[in-house]
């Protein structure tokens, strides 16, 4: 699955003022991403809103996506949950012919130990499918521990890659150094893409990606090609931005970035808000130093 390499972008959904699924502006930023570098799609995840959107809906923007995207890059799909055999059925259950593999979050609230976890993956690797682990503490309540990964990755290949969140960059040089052939990682946090790449990793799934998709491929380009005095300039051009983003959560923060350079409108679906007056402001001053 070296094809999963680079910049892959966790797509928002954009809406309406009456909240509706806006798919002229989805189709603005897929082709902003395709034309300016990002290596793949990641559809509805976390930064989509999935949480929000109805069974139909979500429907709609995948057939949206694959129909805009038109085989140009690889597509990975969101199938996550709480309820493993749910989270199976899902994705027995679901038209994967358009992707190239199912990044799946580890269950949240539950909060299972790590036999919990192995045995929710080993679950969903009997699927036969290419799937993603998605590990993301600050969002889950529980961290996915390098051991468990490694344990995961050796014994069934079609795990083939983990997004890796933990707020510990320690954990993904553990997993980078100890993993087996044909296991990759790649960062599932913005500020850590640079050196995780650097240390052996396959780059990232971001969020800030979407709105500086030029920046941010040729950075990852640039640690591929070891030329890192190169890929720090980028590096520390987009930190300050890659921060303000996830400042009041994510996808608020990108949204901003996105609704000021016309892609697509500000608007949230509840229990999430737009960014407030003073973040929108420094937002705006940082994207202005860009």
């Amino acid at each position: 699955m070296s094809i999963l390499k680079g910049v892959g972008v966790a797509l928002v959904t954009p809406f309406n003022e009456d909240l509706s699924v806006d798919f002229d502006s989805l189709t603005k930023l897929v082709e902003y991403n395709i034309e300016n570098g990002t290596n793949y799609l990641v559809v509805l995840g976390t930064t989509a809103e999935a949480a929000t959107l109805s069974t139909e809906e979500k429907k709609q923007v995948v057939d949206h996506i694959i129909k805009v995207n038109n085989k140009r890059l690889p597509l990975v799909l969101g199938i996550g949950g709480n309820n493993t055999l749910e989270v199976k059925k899902q994705i027995e259950e679901t038209d994967l012919s358009d992707f190239t593999a199912v990044l799946s979050v580890s269950p949240y609230y539950n909060k299972p130990n790590q036999e919990g976890l192995y045995q929710h993956y080993k679950t969903l690797a009997s699927t036969g499918k290419n799937i993603i682990i998605y590990n993301v503490p600050s969002r889950t309540g529980q961290n996915v521990e390098a051991e468990t990964t490694l344990r995961l990755a050796n014994e069934f290949p079609n795990l083939f890659l983990i997004k890796e969140a933990a707020p510990n960059i320690l954990q993904y040089f553990d997993v980078l150094r100890k993993k087996p052939e044909g296991f990759n990682l790649v960062s599932g946090d913005d500020e850590y893409t640079l050196p995780v790449t650097l240390a052996g990793g396959a780059g990232v799934i971001s969020v800030i990606g979407q709105g500086y998709p030029k920046e941010f491929s040729t950075m990852v380009q640039l640690a591929f090609d070891k030329k890192v005095d190169e890929a720090y300039e980028i590096h520390n051009k987009l930190v300050e931005i890659t921060r303000l983003i996830f400042a009041e959560g994510n996808p608020c923060g990108i949204k901003v970035v996105l609704a000021e350079k016309g892609l697509i409108k500000n608007y949230l679906r509840l229990p999430l808000v737009p960014a407030s007056e003073r973040l929108y402001a420094k937002i705006k001053v940082e994207m202005a130093k860009i």
